[in-house]
């Protein structure tokens, strides 16, 4: 078993932490996993892509993931930027931050209101929110990729025991009001 993600966000909103933190889960569950960002000079607020792979078997390709299996949208807005469905796999998903809709012509979507989840719980820096761990509850949640535990020890380990808890709750939160996305 081969799973292939890209993460779509812009800087600041966790992209690239979403990956990692995903990664590590995998590790954690005894797979193998790596996750890498592609950005260049970006500042905040810019679109940016982060890939992982997670696998039963050592990861022997180390390169852009261009035709994922599942697709992940931190920012509504990106759809309007970016063909997030670009490459996806027949039978692919994606996971996207949104109220409950979406205009991404694809079959298989799912929404979750990440940008509330993070305002609610005051998971803020600068004036953004930061969504990273509550998609990641959503995803966990239509993937099953790895397990809710695997997952919050992998938080716990990327964000430190302060800002875990908090961060667990986004991703409990999402994981229980992730569903397909009206269109």
């Amino acid at each position: 078993m081969l799973v292939e993600l890209r993460f779509h966000g812009r800087g600041g909103q966790g992209a690239v932490t979403a990956a990692n933190i995903l990664a590590r889960a995998a590790v954690i569950e005894g797979k193998y996993a790596q996750a890498f960002p592609y950005f260049g000079a970006e500042r905040r607020g810019a679109p940016v892509m982060a890939f992982a792979r997670i696998s039963d078997r050592p990861l022997e390709v180390h390169s852009q993931v261009r035709n994922p299996d599942i697709v992940v949208v931190l920012d509504p807005a990106i759809p309007q930027l970016v063909d997030v469905t670009q490459g996806i796999k027949p039978g692919g998903l994606i996971v996207l931050n949104s109220p409950g809709k979406s205009n991404i012509k694809y079959e298989r979507v799912y929404c979750v209101n990440a940008t509330k989840i993070a305002k609610d719980l005051g998971l803020v820096i600068g004036g953004w929110p930061v969504v990273n761990t509550a998609i990641l509850g959503a995803l966990i949640k239509v993937s099953t990729l790895v397990k809710v535990e695997s997952l919050e020890k992998a938080i716990e380990e990327q964000l430190g025991e302060a800002l875990a808890k908090t961060n667990i709750e986004a991703m409990r939160r999402a994981y229980n009001e992730v569903k397909p996305c009206e269109r």
